[in-house]
């Protein structure tokens, strides 16, 4: 087993330096890089024309339009979400009772490894790296990322780091990594290897490698993009409020990959050289979630801190009114960037960890709490006495806003040390507020934004009775599902048991609010499921735009840069299919 596991990591080095010489002898990298110092208008002329990429499955291969990129990375993040959904599904159904196997506690163990991994790495910060790619050239004037090259190979990564992590369940004859999502030493490092998944937990180790080498890099360009290709008229104090989100979360980036993946490697050192890094006689096995929780907490707001942009970027736009207090807006984004590592051992509270250093963990865990809620506030407060329009993309703004009070205030008490150590540690109600934040906050600003964005990148408008129902069934289902596991949490329900068929405690109560949980995850199901239909459908068959105001923005002045290019992109068009002649710049914007 050693052997092999030394083995395959060889082979994954090997092949990490071809892939590195191959890139070092293409042609000048710089060729497609656009003119630094700041962009004009979108289809101002680069390094690199659009009108010369190839039709047909090779454009998609070789391109490096930030628009194309931003849609591969949709794509793959929500066949990623698909997965991932499927493995938490099946984890559902066997918790339906207590000991019933449907799964063995090894397969469950697996999928609970790769649902939390997958949703986090493969689908949560690439589809925000797909809004990022399509959307903040065209908001703040430039013609392209500062690295379409560099944007390419960070999303060209990702699929075989999908494939590595997956790969116990793709590769017969090696089982797939079962150390949970949080990769615990001892249990990571050696101990009981055979159990966990020894050269599936290597392929899924090099697999969250790559995916961190992709965030890193795209996070390099977007603050190289948004410093240096702005438009003239685009100055701090205007710059729109997800760039200023997109920009602290690519800070974070920054900090914070780069120790996951030190980290990754010492462990992978362990596992197959025989170091003690995370041994008991090394470096110690809480060195571990030091290092991972380092990087774990900040993960978390480079998750939130992009919807929290979008919600205040699109909850204005149906308020009829601008958002209420921008600055301060801005001002919590870096406060929560700057809090963000400093909370990291509030996971870490029954570790042993001094009383001292509790108290300080606990009081910035608190303090963090401030800038988000000075966010709700603003939320709330640009949609009183606003013009509220109850669109799809509006209502899930408030489905946002409604979750993320309850993950916040439900986390709250996780940061206390008495109430996290004396009852609520490792329990379903951790799952709960997690969820509540992940599934129920950040799902929900990402749909909000493929809806209220849907114009732009189809041409046309998706089923709005559709987008209705889908909302209702998330918001249903979101909390039927997470609002039931906090109420385990508060029963003692460990969480990460594949079976709770036990001979002492309330095991029917368990069982009445798993099944609860198990219902909400398939409404849950059937909301995505329409999703998937209305965005497939109407992107195919559904109603053409023909005004560059699909959103009537202009009516309360809250018109924006990328309806703007939009409506030249529709001009152009129209201008075409009429017979006349397409105008200088309209190469790029068309495409």
């Amino acid at each position: 087993m050693a052997s092999g596991q030394l083995a395959i990591t060889v082979l994954m080095g090997l092949l990490l330096i071809v892939v590195a010489a191959v890139l070092t002898r293409i042609e000048n990298w710089r060729s497609y890089t656009p003119l630094a110092g700041g962009g004009g208008l979108v289809g101002e002329d680069s390094g690199y024309g659009h009108s010369e990429k190839p039709a047909g499955i090779t454009r998609w291969l070789t391109t490096v339009d930030h628009k194309d990129i931003g849609l591969l990375y949709g794509l793959y993040a929500l066949i990623a979400f698909s997965v991932g959904g499927i493995m938490v599904l099946l984890m559902r159904v066997e918790l339906l009772w207590p000991g019933v196997d449907i799964l063995e506690t090894q397969t469950y163990n697996a999928f609970l490894t790769s649902h939390g991994i997958t949703m986090l790495f493969l689908f949560g910060t690439p589809i925000l790296a797909a809004f990022g790619n399509y959307f903040i050239p065209l908001l703040i004037g430039a013609d392209d990322m500062a690295f379409p090259r560099i944007n390419a190979i960070a999303f060209w990564l990702l699929p075989p780091g999908a494939l590595l992590i997956w790969g116990g369940f793709l590769i017969p004859g090696i089982a797939p990594a079962q150390t949970s999502w949080t990769m615990y030493a001892p249990l990571s490092a050696g101990a009981g290897i055979s159990s966990v998944g020894g050269v599936g937990a290597d392929m899924m180790l090099l697999g969250l490698h790559l995916t961190g080498v992709s965030a890193t890099m795209g996070a390099i360009n977007f603050i190289a993009t948004i410093f240096t290709e702005r438009d003239d008229d685009v100055t701090w104090a205007n710059l729109d409020i997800f760039s200023w989100t997109m920009l602290t979360q690519s800070g974070l980036i920054l900090f914070a990959f780069p120790l996951l993946g030190s980290a990754i490697v010492m462990l992978l050192l362990d596992r197959n050289l025989g170091t003690t890094f995370f041994a008991v006689e090394g470096g110690g096995a809480l060195l571990w979630q030091h290092l991972f929780w380092f990087f774990g907490h900040p993960e978390v707001y480079i998750l939130v801190l992009p919807p929290m942009g979008l919600i205040s970027y699109i909850i204005p736009r149906f308020s009829g009114r601008k958002l209420f207090g921008f600055k301060f807006v801005v001002y919590s984004t870096l406060a929560i960037g700057v809090l963000s590592f400093g909370v990291w051992a509030h996971h870490m509270f029954s570790t042993g960890l001094d009383p001292r250093l509790q108290a300080s963990f606990m009081a910035v865990s608190l303090a963090i709490a401030i800038p988000s809620a000075v966010k709700t506030f603003n939320w709330i407060t640009t949609m009183w006495n606003g013009k509220l329009k109850l669109t799809t993309p509006m209502l899930f703004c408030i489905g946002f806003v409604a979750n993320f009070i309850i993950g916040g205030v439900t986390g709250v008490f996780l940061a206390a040390v008495p109430v996290d150590s004396a009852l609520l540690h490792d329990t379903y109600y951790v799952v709960g507020h997690f969820h509540y934040v992940i599934m129920g906050a950040i799902a929900f600003a990402i749909f909000a934004g493929v809806y209220y964005w849907f114009p732009i990148y189809t041409g046309r408008m998706y089923q709005k009775t559709l987008g209705k129902w889908h909302f209702w069934l998330t918001m249903v289902g979101t909390n039927i599902t997470f609002f039931g596991m906090l109420i385990l949490g508060y029963l003692g329900m460990p969480r990460r048991y594949a079976t709770y068929n036990v001979s002492i405690g309330p095991v029917d109560v368990f069982s009445v609010f798993h099944q609860m949980a198990t219902v909400g995850a398939f409404i849950l199901l059937i909301g995505q499921l329409i999703f998937v239909w209305n965005i497939v459908s109407s992107w195919k068959e559904g109603r053409r735009i023909t005004d560059g105001d699909p959103w009537n923005l202009k009516e309360d002045d809250l018109y924006s840069r990328e309806f703007r290019w939009f409506e030249r992109r529709i001009e152009d068009d129209i201008a075409l299919a009429d017979g006349g002649e397409e105008s200088p710049d309209g190469d790029s914007e068309r495409q």
